[in-house]
């Protein structure tokens, strides 16, 4: 039995050709050659998705400030969860829209959503006033426009459920520490290191796309591995490497980092004409950055007793969260798959996709509240702790995370 349970655990999600283990059903050449032109359609458009939200995600902050001085690190926290907020909402109303009616018209009216969305996002900082909510209310409509439109199955029975419920947290965890990742590292930077905003979305930007790169190489490295030690192992290994990268991330020492002594919240809102409204659709509000104020507020009272984390204790972390983060998502997604078997999997992975969604949608708040209030000490040690109690909830139900069909003795030498 246990000798089947390696075996299961080192095979292949998708087979290449028919006649793998799990291989209940014959396809014809043609629906092998449909399925996997429709799957290389997902890759482009998770590709192309993917670079729109990184262009996005790295200036949020920058032109949140920008538009509305009002808005803080907390208010940041709710617009970047309100995508999430809306995927999870409009997620199941197309769903079952698309079950009833042809899926065209789900699909029509979430991309007219997206681009009208995109228009009133471009366009936030023309408002006299309450700008901030403007762009919660654009990223809101951007992740109904992204909603899923997938059909949903029918469940199949026979599903380990304990399971089940273990990855779906797993798959949360995961999805969280990299909500908490891409929120917080703007501000963090700009913060620790005196960035201008600029700099912050350029040096982040260049960042980010390294950490691209190493995903790329994590992916071709994990599936030669995962054959030899199996996806537990993997993933238990890279919520190792997450938490070791928040641990270093932890301020050290007595060096402090530059005061911003300047007010950057004004208040006083100007009287704007119609004429000039009509001005500034043609012309983006543009600053001298140089007069713009860096470092870490006084209006956070943490800046004045917390040590700076210093850009090399900064990159290392980075890479290691880089290299942690890739793997749990992809051995999370796995396990799930070989746990549910062969069958349709409609409804367990939209409950997956909820858990993300969930995940996206806390993430963004717990991590700029506890940071706006109590600093990077704070945020880090509880994202180590949450990490911990990840470790040992992976290690209670390590036995369970196998696949379907060697639970049920079906794979044969």
């Amino acid at each position: 039995m246990a000798d089947l349970r390696i075996e299961g655990e080192r095979e292949p999600l998708l087979g290449d050709t028919p006649g793998s283990r799990e291989w209940d059903i014959l396809e014809t050449e043609e629906h092998y050659k449909s399925r996997w032109r429709s799957i290389r359609i997902l890759y482009l458009t998770m590709f192309l998705s993917s670079v729109g939200f990184s262009i996005v995600i790295l200036s949020i902050w920058p032109y949140l400030q920008k538009i509305d001085q009002t808005a803080d690190t907390r208010f940041l926290g709710w617009v970047i969860a309100s995508y999430s907020l809306g995927q999870m909402v409009a997620s199941p109303i197309f769903g079952l829209w698309s079950n009833y009616r042809p899926r065209k018209e789900p699909l029509v009216v979430s991309i007219f959503i997206s681009v009208a969305a995109n228009c009133l996002y471009a366009y936030v900082h023309i408002p006299a006033s309450h700008n901030k909510y403007y762009m919660l209310v654009a990223r809101g409509l951007l992740g109904i426009g992204a909603a899923s439109t997938d059909e949903i199955e029918v469940p199949q029975g026979n599903i380990d459920q304990v399971a089940v419920v273990a990855i779906n947290v797993l798959f949360f965890v995961a999805l969280f520490i990299f909500a908490v990742f891409e929120t917080i590292i703007a501000p963090l930077t700009m913060d620790m290191y005196a960035w201008t905003q600029e700099q912050a979305v350029l040096y982040n930007g260049i960042i980010l796309a390294a950490l691209g790169v190493e995903a790329v190489v994590i992916f071709v490295g994990v599936k030669l591995l995962s054959k030899k030690i199996g996806e537990r192992a993997i993933l238990l290994g890279g919520l190792i490497v997450v938490w070791v990268g928040f641990f270093i991330l932890l301020p050290w020492g007595n060096q402090f980092p530059k005061i911003q002594w300047e007010d950057l919240h004004n208040n006083s809102i100007p009287n704007t004409t119609f004429g000039e409204i009509i001005i500034g659709l043609w012309k983006s509000p543009m600053e001298d950055d140089n007069e713009r104020p860096t470092g870490c507020s006084i209006e956070q009272a943490w800046c004045l007793y917390t040590p700076v984390i210093h850009l090399a204790q900064f990159l290392t972390s980075v890479v290691l969260i880089g290299v942690g983060y890739p793997v749990c998502n992809l051995m999370s997604y796995t396990l799930y798959s070989k746990v549910l078997g062969p069958k349709p999997q409609g409804v367990y992975m939209g409950w997956l996709t909820a858990s993300g969604s969930g995940a996206r949608i806390l993430g963004p708040m717990f991590i700029s509240q506890v940071y706006a209030h109590w600093g990077p000490r704070w945020a880090f040690s509880l994202m180590c702790g949450i990490v911990v109690l990840t470790i040992t909830l992976l290690g209670v139900v390590y036995r369970r995370l196998i696949a379907l069909s060697v639970r049920y003795g079906r794979i044969q030498e």
